[in-house]
Formats: structure tokens, sequence, C-alpha cells
């Protein structure tokens, strides 16, 4: 799967599988998901999911006025092309609580979406705050062989990291889902069937506008899961060598302070170089990786509108089709190629997500050996068990 963020030192990482690497890759998830997942399972969990289901209500809220505003899109075009002022003067009042109702929505989706994030936060945050600290294990953590440096990092940022993406993830799909469902039936109803001519041969395709949505967005889908599979690693490494120069950071700073003997002042002082051309020579890898996806997700920005117009050209020009059902079945091409093409969108964010997941699990999994268990449950502090104040 992932090169694991826990892994061998430096002299032997060249014999490294991917084996191996799938491997440690699914240990890191599995520890990191037996944590996690408590605080959804808890005695309090019901206001969570609770919470989750007021998420659902407003993403099915925004979706409907979503879908007006594609119906209002289509009265505005053809009150435009019909040239009647007092048909646009409706569509100009009905504008209004079109717009009231999505921006008060928006508001309230992110307040919810936020509350989640930030109480799952809070709870996981302490809770592996409270097997670090428990029994010393933070002052007997260097012992453990791995890559598990600044457990704070991973402690402040990727778990908030690994607790904020999949929410946003989750919301996300479900109205990536529910778009697709509504909008590819106003593709069927409004795109209806087209004959062409191929060789002699006239054919006919019914929901020509549907079938054309689902070529295009399986292959920008298809590109950018080839072109972008590197960027997991890319950024799991990125985040591993930017540990190292922090950490070589701390031990002069500790040398400085006289906590670590003076005479190991020029090794360190080196440590800090090379970790700083690693981490700048890693930061390139990033930028090329990020510029392959950028060309994906750009030219996806940039075609899809188009296309959707073009696709309905012909039956315009035909005048099998008003202006406004034009510009309507475009917005609703562009919808749902955009919910077909999620990955598309959320590449990097994924990749991101991964790395930081199994960082904390490979965290979690170091601290584990220093009790000699692989899954040691800990009893959360009060912090931890009580959700952030809304």
């Amino acid at each position: 799967m992932l090169e694991s963020s826990c892994h061998a030192p430096e002299d032997a990482r060249a014999t490294v599988t991917p084996e191996d690497e799938n491997e440690d890759g699914n240990r890191e998830w599995s520890r990191f998901w037996l944590t996690a997942r408590q605080f959804w399972l808890g005695s309090t969990a019901w206001r969570v999911w609770l919470l989750c289901a007021a998420m659902v209500v407003l993403v099915v809220l925004q979706l409907y006025v979503q879908f007006r505003f594609n119906y209002w899109n289509r009265d505005f075009f053809d009150a435009l092309e019909s040239r009647d002022p007092t048909r646009l003067w409706q569509q100009a009042v009905l504008l209004i609580p079109l717009c009231v109702s999505s921006v008060v929505l928006a508001i309230v989706s992110v307040w919810g979406r936020m509350t989640m994030q930030r109480n799952w936060r809070q709870w996981l945050s302490a809770k592996v705050i409270d097997y670090w600290v428990e029994n010393d294990r933070y002052a007997r953590l260097a012992t453990v062989q791995g890559d598990q440096k600044i457990p704070e990092y991973r402690i402040a940022e990727d778990i908030r990291i690994a607790t904020d993406a999949p929410i946003d993830f989750v919301v996300s799909v479900i109205s990536a889902l529910l778009t697709a469902v509504v909008f590819v039936q106003v593709l069927w109803q409004v795109g209806g069937s087209i004959s062409f001519a191929v060789a002699g041969l006239q054919l006919w395709m019914p929901g020509y506008l549907v079938v054309s949505v689902v070529l295009y967005s399986g292959l920008v889908t298809g590109a950018m899961l080839w072109v972008g599979a590197p960027l997991t690693r890319v950024i799991q490494t990125k985040n591993q060598v930017e540990s190292e120069l922090i950490t070589a950071a701390h031990h002069l700073r500790d040398i400085g302070e006289g906590v670590t003997p003076k005479h190991e002042e020029r090794g360190v002082i080196a440590s800090i170089w090379l970790a700083l051309d690693r981490t700048i020579q890693q930061w390139k890898r990033l930028c090329w990786q990020l510029m392959r996806n950028t060309l994906v997700s750009h030219l996806n920005t940039l075609l899809a509108p188009i296309i959707g117009l073009v696709l309905c050209a012909p039956k315009f020009l035909g005048d099998q089709m008003t202006l406004g059902e034009l510009t309507q079945a475009a917005a609703a091409f562009t919808l749902v190629q955009g919910s077909f093409n999620w990955m598309v969108d959320n590449f990097s964010r994924v990749a991101e997500w991964m790395s930081s997941l199994e960082r904390v699990g490979g965290l979690l999994l170091s601290l584990d050996q220093l009790n000699g268990t692989a899954a040691a449950e800990v009893t959360p502090s009060a912090t931890a068990r009580q959700p952030a104040d809304g």
C-alpha cells in the first residue's frame, strides 16, 4: 500500500520491499482506527451521531437549493431569450431567497462540520497524550527503533489532519452522491436523445449527456489516479524529513542549554545541514508531483463547463433546446462531472490524510512496544471524555 512512517534504520531502508511497506502500512492503519473509532462508539457517542444526522439534513437542504438554482438558471435565460421584462423581474426577486438560503445553510454547515472535527480531535489528542505520558513512556520512547521523532508534532499536527479530513470527506462524498443522483435525472430529461451518422449508419443514443458525463468523468479520474499515485509516499517522506530537521535543531538547543555534552556539537550541526538538504530535496519532489496533479485537475476545471456547452450546442442550433435549457444542461453537466470526479478534486488531501493517519498509527505502535502489547487500552482523561462546547 504505502510506505510506513515507522520503518527501518537509514542503512537498511534500501532492503525494504513493497510487501514490507504494505504490512507496516496496514498495521498503522489498524492501530489508528483501534483507538480513534472509540470516539464513535462510547456512551456519549449518541451526541456525535445526532450531529451527523443534522449534517446529512443540511446536505439535503443545500442540494435542494442547488436544484432550485439550476431551474432558476433555465427560467432566467429563457426570459432573457424571449426579452420578457416581467419574467426577468420575477426571476430577479426569486434570486434573493435562494441566495439567502444558500448562505445560511453554508454557514450552519461550517459550524456543524468544525464542531465534529474539534470534538474528535480533542478526544483523540487527550487519549494519545494520556497514553504517551503514562508510565513515563514519553521519556522511554527514544529507545524504540523507528522514525517516531517529535511525537508532539504528531499529536499537534498529524492528529488534526487525521481527524479533520475524514469528516470533510464523508460530508463531501454524501453531497457528491446525492448531487449525481439528482442532476443525472436533469441531464437525462433536458438532454434527451440524439441521433448521428457514422460511416453511413444512422445511430441513436438515449440520454446522451448522461453517457457523455460518465465517459468523461471516468477518463479524468483514471488520469488522476495514474498521475497522482506516488503523492502519498512523497508527502509521507516529506513529513518525515521535516521531523528529522526539527529533531536535529532540538539537539543543538540541548547542547546550548547544557543538557547534551558540548563535544557532540560538531556532529549535531552536520546533521542539521544534512536534514535541511534532505528536506529541500523532498520539497522539490513534492513540487514536481503537485505540478503533474495540477495538470489533470486544472485541465478538468477548464474543460468541463465547455464540454457541457459543446455537447448541447447541436440541439440548441437545431432549435430542439432553448437558451435556458442549454445553460441548465451545461450547469448540470458540470455538477455531475464534479461529483463523479470527487477523487480528482480531493486527491492531494486524501494523500496528506493517509500520510498523517499512518504517522499517528506509527506513534501508537511505538508506544505499544514500551508497554509490551500491540493494542494497549488507555482510559481517557475527563477532558477527553467531554466534547468541546459547540
